[in-house]
């Protein structure tokens, strides 16, 4: 029954949640590996990456019967149509705007040229697809090297060349088949044990690189287990140890720290994983289980606003994919929740759907085992600690005001994390107020510039963008200087209800800036957020600046503005100083070439000088409130 699975759901979620603590540190994923092990409990029969035959064999009947099934995959061959029009993979593909210097985008390409081609293939045993793919992965397999010096090039390439030569079971050439599994070894798994016998960088790190190359190697010693069984079972030994670590970050309650669409990235090539191992070995040795990871899929839930903008915060772009979440898809199909499967979005006109994700074929296995056993309302207020800690409050599904706020701490020195502490989200009405720049518009054209886009040293060159540094978030900055890079903020307080709170502690964040400094988000009422700083300056200290990033029209009056856009109106009010007024300094367009362009982009500032703060002690309140 619908209710009683939602009472058991949740009640694992607060057993689970209640235990975190401890299991964080004493759990870990089963690692029984070894050349016997492998050669004892791999399934000896094609495919089995993700699809075996029982799995197929569903698929299959979900093809005859399910209109959500039927309906992607005939986007998968419209999309497996394509493919066969355009020249084979190369590595003379014209540079783009977005392309970085690395063979990422051709990697990704081919790994989406194999899923629509080897998905169709395997349903329909259409000679045209089989004959594209062994074009494909000769040509792949043919080039001077995957780019280890960049490694998710090779992760996602070993991806497509394992899922290539394991979805067409034996029916390429045979020339062929040993070619690839030459490639995996020698331009994939091999170059990720350097000489010296020191682990690649990613392999035991936190970010989305030891999801996605872990990912890449677990499918490629899979893939030759039979030619090389000790170097394929002491990869897939390492794949898992490293795992932990990223997996480990997703604690204590589900945020992902790189935020909502690195989550999608990141979180997929898990999810392939843990299908892979299931597929291949009956078991996924953990992974759903592990501490946090199934709670990921409210985090990523929550992050997507009723504007249909993500909470961007991080190198996160505003918006989800237009056909559907297949990630989340993956966490449907484990759970039966309805709230993780975008069926709606997946019954798109396959003709519309345009260019499908890369791991659309692989995503449709899990899609075909989704059988809906509930619903679970999503909390109105939740907040996640760990690494960059977040909290939400909304007004609900069926909120008329469409009420919704982000609200973040954390610390610049961590992947793609921003100087962002205390920035928030702010939306009314279907309008988001306050905005979080998130995402370069392509990192390919600040690298070029010779722009370090990547090392987090306080004075590097990130933080010179205003994507990146806090005088380009809605937060608080002291004299004009950066956060320190390495002072995290933390939610200390939190409280739900009727009028939800959370307090941030963000002293670290301006250590030898100020004394201390506290912010308070509350939610005290339908149309209404209140933000307070209470702050304890040093004596140096000569300004205090209160942020406000935004893309409204704006009017300023004595004691606050008011905020157009979309013909809807928000009041700011400056509750502690009614007698200052706020100024606006326009951002479009913005400081250096290399920012990010938004239309309108503007900073609302409130500036509070030395000579205003009484006793070292400043108490900033403002409201923010919707107006009829």
């Amino acid at each position: 029954m619908k209710h009683r699975f939602l009472v058991l759901w949740l009640l694992s979620c607060l057993i689970f949640t209640s235990s975190l603590n401890a299991q964080e540190s004493t759990y870990k994923l089963e690692n029984p590996f070894s050349a016997a092990y492998l050669q004892r409990n791999l399934s000896k029969q094609l495919p089995r990456l993700v699809l075996n035959h029982k799995l197929e064999k569903n698929l299959r009947q979900k093809l005859k019967t399910d209109s959500v099934v039927q309906n992607l995959y005939q986007a998968i061959k419209l999309n497996a149509e394509s493919v066969l029009e355009l020249p084979i993979i190369n590595l003379d593909i014209p540079m783009e705007e977005r392309s970085q210097n690395n063979q990422l985008d051709i990697s990704r390409d081919m790994l989406y040229r194999v899923n629509m081609l080897a998905m169709v293939y395997r349903m329909e045993k259409d000679q045209r697809m089989l004959d594209r793919i062994n074009e494909e992965v000769i040509a792949a397999c043919n080039f001077p090297s995957w780019n280890p010096k960049h490694f998710l090039d090779v992760g996602e390439m070993a991806l497509a060349i394992a899922i290539a030569i394991d979805w067409t079971a034996g029916d390429l050439p045979q020339s062929t088949i040993e070619l690839a599994k030459k490639s995996l070894i020698e331009k994939g798994i091999k170059p990720s044990w350097p000489e010296g016998g020191d682990h690649s960088h990613w392999a035991y790190g936190t970010s989305n690189w030891n999801q996605v190359c872990n990912g890449g190697m677990v499918a490629a010693s899979i893939a030759i287990a039979e030619v090389e069984p000790e170097l394929a079972a002491k990869t897939i030994h390492r794949a898992i140890e490293g795992m932990q670590h990223a997996l480990d970050s997703y604690g204590p309650d589900g945020v992902y720290p790189e935020g909502a669409t690195y989550w999608r990235y990141g979180t997929s090539f898990t999810v392939v994983s843990a299908a892979m191992f299931e597929s291949a070995f009956g078991t996924d040795f953990g992974i759903y289980a592990y501490p946090a990871f199934k709670e990921s899929a409210i985090f990523k839930k929550l992050c997507m606003a009723p504007s249909g903008m993500f909470y961007n915060f991080g190198d996160c772009g505003e918006s989800g994919s237009a056909n559907g979440d297949m990630t989340l898809a993956w966490f449907a199909s484990k759970t039966g929740n309805k709230s993780f499967f975008d069926a709606h979005l997946f019954m798109n006109e396959p003709e519309t759907m345009g260019e499908l994700s890369r791991l659309a074929g692989i995503s449709l296995v899990w899609i075909a085992q989704y059988e809906e056993k509930g619903e679970l309302a999503l909390p109105t207020e939740w907040k996640g600690d760990g690494p960059n800690p977040v909290v939400f409050f909304s007004g609900g599904e069926d909120d008329p005001n469409q009420y919704y706020f982000g609200g973040k701490g954390g610390k610049g020195d961590m992947s793609h994390g921003n100087l962002d502490a205390g920035s928030f989200v702010f939306e009314l009405y279907g309008e988001r107020w306050s905005i979080d720049l998130g995402k370069f518009h392509h990192y390919g054209v600040v690298e070029r510039t010779g722009f370090d886009l990547w090392s987090r040293c306080q004075d590097c060159d990130r933080w010179k963008l205003i994507n990146t540094n806090n005088l380009g978030h809605s937060t608080i900055s002291v004299d004009n200087k950066l956060h320190a890079v390495d002072g995290k903020s933390s939610i200390i307080d939190f409280k739900a209800g009727e009028r939800p709170e959370a307090t941030l502690d963000m002293s670290p964040t301006f250590e030898g800036q100020l004394k201390s400094a506290y912010r308070k988000f509350v939610k005290d009422g339908p149309l209404s957020l209140l933000i307070e700083d209470n702050i304890e300056v040093l004596e140096e200290t000569e300004w205090v600046t209160w942020q406000l990033m935004t893309q409204a029209d704006i009017e300023l009056f004595a004691g606050g503005a008011i905020l157009r856009q979309g013909g809807k109106k928000l009041k700011l009010e400056i509750l502690s100083h009614p007698e200052f007024t706020p100024s606006v300094v326009s951002l479009n367009p913005p400081p250096l070439s290399l920012d990010l362009k938004k239309e309108g982009l503007k900073k609302l500032e409130i500036k509070f000088p030395a000579w205003a703060i009484k006793d070292d002690e400043l108490n900033i309140s403002v409201r923010l409130s919707g107006m009829d």
